[in-house]
């Protein structure tokens, strides 16, 4: 197979469409074909800068890279629709000849009151074909007049013509129903309708895999090949992918630019993961596979026909999985550039790396995307978090209460010599029953409660009530830190006893 991915660099492609370029990609290389690139790049005024480089970027971030493309060429060149228009020129010129297609000189105004006319009139809008049959002197006045020309196709008015679908079977469609679409605009530029199919034919593309919306334009595409004499590539049509209330698929629904769902902290292989399950399936069970797995695996004859729901929180379940199956030091590596740009200057200038690993590994099984890293874990790279005072009270320990409970706790755990989690959860929990505190079951028997005092030990060294396990949270931040906070945090209760 030879396929293409052809985006529009109109903007920066949004996530369901790169969807689109994996299937390609994975038809591609699992028949040991080459997967093309090629930007088409026509539409002149819609043109963003930087799209182009942006494109390219997420092809790479997802792990798809190309045979062919703009930046390393290829034997069909170039990829840019706009450096070949003179090819586009000469098959029109060619169409032209052979009574396939023609010039049509109606201006704006004109196709607009035309427009506004069949609307009015209930009809289908489409343009009338005033000039397909003007007279060759007709032309040639209108050519002295200097007005300016689009190309047309000229499209058989009827009968039907019928296509072949992939997935769906033959369509047959009333030409009646067609009208004659521009080719060529008037700047010499060609519309995406007839630059796809000049590009595919040249390119030797034997596979189009692209959206649903298209099989409206499927017939129109068929009836120029057939023009031209040329054999039509293998055409799929993938489902769309709509919300989960199966409306159109919008950024509120996750619809974001590839590239911003980096910023956002997900990982290329969850992306990959979660795009190519919708509209494809393997079986009914497996829902985890690598790129190699992939592409051993995938075949088109599994995409369906139904829409596929953009579900986030799948999305977010499929990150959190890979975030999970990491080891920590690897997580540590993708999570450093978040890490570091969540941190005081200072602090991350003087980041030890090792460190960084113990405490992330602490908080894998909470982290959704890497993004998420530094608010979980700033406590642990700073001198000392800030946080409300009135966090370290509970119901079992007003503040003079706290205090006393921090002045019998703090030399315990100054005497304690071998400082693991292990040890730590030992010595608290013979804090616990041998300080009394304890809590009443229904059936009336008690039972030591870690409750008041881990939640106190808790907040002091983090500023939060929401941590890892406790002990292992102290192992990792290490015994000075754990008494200075802990020195602190009784400073603090101090003065709300003498308020």
């Amino acid at each position: 197979m030879r396929t293409r991915y052809a985006p529009s660099p109109t903007g920066f492609p949004h996530i369901g469409n790169y969807r689109t370029a994996l299937f390609e990609w994975l038809a591609a290389r699992h028949s040991g074909g080459q997967f093309v690139l090629r930007v088409e790049d026509t539409d002149r005024k819609r043109l963003v800068p930087g799209s182009i480089e942006g494109i390219m970027e997420g092809l790479r971030w997802l792990g798809l890279e190309w045979d062919e493309g703009p930046d390393i060429g290829g034997p069909y060149g170039p990829y840019l629709q706009s450096e070949r228009l003179d090819t586009y020129k000469e098959y029109a010129e060619q169409l032209i000849a052979s009574g396939h297609a023609y010039g049509c000189y109606c201006t704006e105004e004109r196709l607009a009151a035309m427009r506004a006319e069949q609307e009015a009139r209930k009809q289908p809008t489409g343009y009338d074909r005033r000039c397909r049959f003007l007279t060759a002197e007709e032309r040639a006045a209108r050519e002295a007049e200097g007005l300016s020309a689009v190309v047309r196709f000229a499209a058989p008015i009827k009968g039907t013509t019928t296509f072949h679908d992939f997935l769906r079977g033959d369509i047959t469609v009333d030409n009646s129903t067609i009208d004659d679409m521009v080719l060529l605009k008037s700047d010499g530029y060609p519309t995406y309708n007839f630059a796809n199919i000049i590009d595919d034919h040249l390119m030797n593309i034997t596979h189009v895999i692209r959206g649903e919306e298209y099989i409206p334009s499927a017939p129109r595409y068929a009836q120029v090949y057939r023009a031209l004499g040329w054999p039509e590539p293998v055409v799929v049509h993938v489902p769309l992918v709509l919300a989960p209330d199966r409306s159109k698929l919008a950024k509120r629904h996750g619809a974001l630019p590839l590239l911003e769902y980096r910023a956002l902290g997900y990982l290329p292989e969850a992306i990959v993961n979660f795009l190519v399950l919708l509209g494809w399936s393997y079986d009914d069970k497996k829902e985890f596979f690598t790129l190699d797995e992939l592409i051993e695996v995938f075949d088109e004859r599994r995409i369906g026909t139904s829409p596929a729901i953009f579900d986030k929180e799948r999305l977010d379940w499929f990150n959190g999985q890979y975030i999970r199956c990491m080891t920590p030091e690897e997580l540590t590596e993708r999570a450093l550039p978040f890490l570091l740009r969540g941190l005081p200057e200072d602090v991350a200038a003087r980041l030890d790396r090792a460190y960084a690993a113990r405490v992330i590994a602490l908080d894998q099984e909470r982290i959704k995307t890497l993004a998420d890293v530094p608010a979980l874990t700033s406590y642990f790279f700073v001198e000392q978090p800030e946080y409300d005072a009135t966090l370290l009270l509970s119901k079992q320990l007003d503040a003079a209460r706290a205090v006393a409970t921090l002045d019998l706790l703090l030399p315990v755990l100054a005497d304690v010599a071998d400082w693991t989690h292990e040890t730590l959860l030992a010595t608290l929990d013979r804090f616990v029953t041998e300080h009394g505190f304890i809590r009443t079951k229904a059936d009336g028997s008690t039972v030591p409660d870690r409750g008041p005092v881990f939640m106190l030990v808790r907040v002091a060294v983090s500023g939060r009530k929401e941590t890892p396990g406790l002990p292992e949270m102290l192992e990792v931040l290490g015994k000075e830190r754990t008494l200075r906070r802990l020195a602190f945090a009784r400073a603090q209760l101090e003065q709300l006893t003498a308020e």
